[in-house]
């Protein structure tokens, strides 16, 4: 019964991460004059954060309760806590072969 929950806590997670990450890559293309909307921006980012924060420790606890109740389901430990970011990686270009 507990699982909607999680599932509900998991996306809320996921989207204030997807936000904190949007609003840090728009301050950092913000123009040099435009110091309205730089400091609009880091006020945002900053409160962005604090409600990121706040989702990290319930989601944390959220899962703590869950295995704690026993019902035979195992947490994977990747989300009980922070998740790591995706790693973006550049294709590579396959090496030339040298003939003699």
């Amino acid at each position: 019964m507990r699982q909607p929950v999680s599932k509900t806590i998991d996306l809320e997670l996921t989207r204030a991460e997807v936000e904190v990450l949007e609003l840090e890559a728009r301050l950092r293309v913000v123009p040099m004059n435009d110091t309205q909307l730089s400091d609009a921006l880091k006020t945002a980012l900053a409160a962005k954060k604090e409600r990121l924060a706040k989702l990290r420790t319930l989601h944390a606890t959220a899962g703590r309760r869950s295995s704690k109740d026993g019902d035979g389901e195992k947490v994977n430990p990747l989300h009980a806590g922070r998740r790591p970011p995706l790693k973006r990686t550049v294709p590579q270009r396959p090496q030339a072969k040298t003939s003699k």
